[in-house]
C-alpha cells in the first residue's frame, strides 16, 4: 500500500512509537480513507500489510451492519466486530477482536480523528477497555501535535 510523505508523517510515526512503548500494544497503524493510505505503521507488525480494500471496508460509512455479520479483515487477520461507534459523534471508536488463531485472540481498537484513523492491536491478554483508553490518550496527543504544527505554519 502507498505511504504519504511530508512533515505530518513524523507526527504519525511518533504516535506509533508511543503506542509500541506501552505495555499493552503489539501493533499500530495510522490510516486514512481519502485515498486509503497507510500514513505510518509499526515496521515489525502486521498492519503494514493492510490492503487498500481492507481499509476501505473498515472505513466505509455505508452498510456498516455487514461488518457485524461478516467481520473485518486487517492485514489478512480476520476480526469480529464487538462495538461500532466509529462514526458516532463524541465517541468515534470501534472495538474488534481477532478470531482465535495460533497466537490467541487479541483486542483491536480503531479511533477516528477527523480524516485520520488510529488502528491499534493489544498484546495477547490485553482487554479492549484498557486498549481503548490508551488509544484515546494517544489520539489526544496526536491532535495536540497537529495543532502545534499548524500554528507554526
Amino acid at each position: 500500500m502507498e505511504r504519504t510523505e511530508g512533515s505530518s508523517q513524523d507526527i504519525w510515526q511518533d504516535c506509533i512509537r508511543l503506542f509500541l512503548q506501552t505495555e499493552i500494544c503489539s501493533d499500530a497503524a495510522v490510516v486514512t480513507n481519502c485515498p486509503p493510505w497507510i500514513l505510518a505503521s509499526s515496521p515489525e507488525g502486521n498492519f503494514i500489510q493492510m490492503t487498500q480494500e481492507e481499509v476501505q471496508t473498515l472505513l466505509a460509512k455505508d452498510e456498516r451492519e455487514k461488518l457485524f455479520l461478516h467481520g473485518v479483515t486487517l492485514a489478512g487477520i480476520k476480526c469480529l466486530l464487538i462495538r461500532d461507534n466509529l462514526f458516532t459523534e463524541g465517541n468515534n471508536s470501534m472495538d474488534l477482536r481477532t478470531k482465535g488463531q495460533s497466537r490467541g485472540s487479541q483486542a483491536v481498537t480503531v479511533i477516528q480523528m477527523e480524516s485520520v484513523y488510529l488502528v491499534v492491536m493489544g498484546k495477547k491478554g490485553t482487554e479492549g477497555g484498557p486498549l481503548n483508553l490508551k488509544a484515546f490518550e494517544i489520539a489526544g496527543y496526536m491532535r495536540e501535535a497537529i495543532l502545534q504544527q499548524i500554528a507554526r505554519c
